[in-house]
């Protein structure tokens, strides 16, 4: 039995609704198992099918044996439409927040051909689910943590002054693909010197000199699942300016990580960092939220953050990641992946947090 699409139902149950069809590709590939790029599941209240064109169907039936498999030749909502008529579908649930213009036109088509239909908009129907992981995909993100961590180890070695940015990024995504990861996670961050300062500076082709900050951002894909690792270094002797900041940071990270548990709201956990930061004359300098999600998709629920009521429960799986930046001086950022435990938390990364040098 396919657990994730009785979840689903039982959400549909309770809200009144016949069916879902589901587009956004994390969400697919979490209730199908489909790996490819094309395809879209409509999942009932008793039967599921998996909808896709020629290049797929083959694969589709292979990934997803809980569905029927329909490929849906030159017209998915024709294919759609006949699906839910003969099911009887009357209320159908779709993904507000993952629409162009063109699919709205589709929606719009659909309810033209099929009398009666009632077309329902959902926030996070299926987002809400992914939430909260099982023992395979903890298992999956801890193998991405793990080749994240090695990455961290080796890249110690190539940064020195002289080498760019988008050179020190290269050469870490080329070291998690030889570790088994399919790619990044997202688009690799290096930043160094007062561009340590911009939160999601991508690499460069900025040279890096010796006494600067380089704050690394990066992450692996293994099996389809994400991991997120932030860590901060100095290229030759710190400051004793940079001492101290990175010092701040490092206490605010440990604080939360200590204080990380079931219960607490996305909004109770960022305000054990910010707090902590805003006592120590930072708490300006602290300007995106502590955390998220990771999974399937590298920015997932739950959040944490000043506005969040997300609700904190075992199996989740959060980043924690405050930081300090001061425009034209640098900044840093630590940041590890946890997984909520029954009393508190387990840290999946453990690349080393102790202020360290490099380029020596």
């Amino acid at each position: 039995m396919n657990h994730r699409l009785e979840a689903l139902r039982a959400q549909l149950r309770t809200q009144g609704l016949d069916a879902a069809f589901i587009a956004e590709p994390s969400n697919r590939r979490y209730l199908s198992g489909f790996t490819g790029t094309s395809g879209y599941v409509l999942a009932g209240l008793s039967e599921q099918w998996f909808l896709t064109d020629f290049r797929y169907v083959e694969q589709a039936k292979s990934q997803c044996p809980d569905f029927h498999v329909v490929n849906y030749g030159p017209s998915l909502v024709s294919a759609l439409a006949d699906l839910l008529q003969t099911a009887g579908v009357k209320s159908l649930a779709f993904e507000q927040d993952y629409l162009t213009y063109g699919e709205v036109q589709r929606y719009r088509e659909l309810e033209e051909r099929v009398p009666g239909l009632s077309l329902v908009p959902v926030s996070d129907l299926v987002e809400s689910l992914r939430m909260v992981k099982d023992a395979e995909e903890i298992k999956r993100v801890e193998q991405a943590v793990a080749v994240a961590d090695a990455a961290f180890e080796y890249i110690l070695g190539v940064i020195q002054p002289g080498v760019t940015e988008k050179e020190v990024a290269l050469e870490l995504e080329l070291f998690m693909r030889r570790q088994g990861a399919s790619g990044p996670s997202f688009e690799t961050i290096v930043a160094s010197g007062w561009r340590s300062a911009l939160p999601h500076g991508v690499a460069s082709d900025k040279v890096i000199e010796d006494g600067e900050f380089v704050t690394l951002d990066f992450g692996a894909v293994v099996d389809g699942y994400c991991s997120d690792i932030t860590r901060t270094v100095v290229v030759g002797q710190p400051t004793d300016r940079q001492r101290e900041v990175y010092e701040h940071v490092r206490q605010a990270n440990e604080l939360a990580l200590a204080q990380a548990r079931p219960g607490l709201t996305g909004r109770d956990l960022d305000a054990v960092a910010r707090d902590y930061l805003a006592s120590h004359g930072l708490g300006e300098a602290f300007g995106h939220s502590l955390g998220h999600g990771v999974g399937l998709a590298i920015h997932e629920l739950p959040r944490l953050s000043k506005q969040s009521d997300d609700r904190l429960a075992r199996g989740m799986i959060v980043t924690i990641e405050p930081g300090v930046y001061l425009p034209g001086w640098g900044g840093v950022r630590i940041e590890d992946d946890i997984v909520l435990t029954d009393d508190g938390c387990r840290v999946l990364t453990h690349a080393g947090k102790d202020l360290m040098t490099v380029g020596k």
